[in-house]
């Protein structure tokens, strides 16, 4: 049994983390942090969680006295804490795009914050990182375009396959968090499909690092808001430098992804469904189309709060202390 604490427990992912830990046997919830809610039921701002009997506290980071802190704090906020928390002794899995990156150069062009604090952390992807989270105090948690995107595409970089890759992502208003803003607000968003970032966002930087420990390639990204609440479904577009059939690029994913607990393999031309994966910690990878021009169509779908935050935190913290890797997370979608 493990005492865990959450700092920034108020929002999408911090309502996540707390329904998941809930459920987990090797668990103690001891501390859930708001500023805003101090002293708050956690029902009154997460209503799906009435049966959870804690309040919201507002506790200095290095106050905080447990085994294992969730960090569900903006970027450039969990930088200031994160040093603090490990110096108590406790493990943190950060679910910012603080710890994410290899080079901190990267990080502050991308991110246009000055890193204060720059640690070495393992990056959480467990498909690719699963001895090295094992073995770690700090984990940066993905970010979810990047779950998605580097989940469709690491098949065939690490094969060789393909050296140009332009991924296409459609992404839940969920993911722009809990705050409302007029990008967010339903008559803006509703009825509509808007394409945003569509050369600079800050993921794909994140995506490129980490595909290119496993081949030399090219990425672009543009990621899309649709009107739907949860859900990323990914599409993979790249040119084969080799003449290969769709077989055999399926059976590279299924060799792949053979002993992988979360990411499913979908059939020749089965194409992966939000509905199939929501609430879920799984990833659905499927499509392996081949046009005449020799491109390549691969997609995935993943529930942005669960495979692309909390769902994969939890799982980190389930390899960091040796639980079962799926404890607690391996819940069925929610289709239709």
């Amino acid at each position: 049994m493990i005492e865990v604490g959450i700092v920034g427990a108020s929002g999408y992912t911090g309502g996540e983390l707390l329904k998941f830990l809930n459920h987990h046997p090797q668990v103690e919830i001891v501390a859930a942090t708001s500023r805003q809610f101090e002293g708050i039921p956690i029902h009154k701002v997460h209503p799906h969680l009435r049966d959870l009997d804690i309040e919201f506290e507002n506790i200095k980071p290095g106050d905080l006295d447990a085994d294992l802190v969730f960090t569900a704090t903006p970027h450039g906020a969990s930088m200031k804490i994160v040093p603090e928390i490990l110096e108590t002794g406790a493990k943190v899995v950060d679910l910012s795009g603080d710890y994410r990156f290899d080079d901190y150069d990267v990080y502050e062009k991308w991110y246009g914050f000055k890193h204060t604090n720059p640690l070495k952390a393992v990056y959480g992807l467990p498909e690719i990182n699963r001895k090295a989270i094992k073995g770690a105090d700090l984990v940066a948690n993905p970010g979810c375009f990047p779950t998605g995107g580097i989940l469709a595409s690491l098949p065939i970089v690490s094969e060789g396959l393909v050296d140009t890759l332009i991924i296409d992502s459609k992404s839940g208003v969920s993911g722009a968090g809990v705050k409302p803003t007029e990008t967010t607000h339903y008559p803006n968003c509703s009825d509509n499909v808007a394409p945003y970032a569509v050369t600079s966002h800050r993921h794909m930087p994140e995506i490129q690092e980490k595909l290119g420990n496993f081949g030399k390639v090219r990425v672009s990204f543009t990621p899309h808001l649709v009107p739907v609440t949860r859900g990323i479904l990914t599409t993979v577009h790249s040119f084969l430098k080799e003449d290969v059939s769709s077989d055999y690029v399926k059976e590279v994913y299924d060799n792949f992804y053979e002993d992988e607990p979360f990411v499913r393999v979908l059939d020749l031309s089965e194409v992966p469904r939000l509905s199939s994966v929501r609430g879920s910690n799984y990833c659905h990878i499927g499509c392996f189309d081949i046009d005449e021009n020799g491109r390549l169509v691969v997609a995935s779908s993943i529930d942005n709060l669960v495979k692309g935050a909390s769902g994969q935190a939890v799982h980190n913290m389930n390899l960091m202390f040796g639980f079962p890797e799926t404890e607690s997370i391996d819940q069925m979608g929610m289709h239709p």
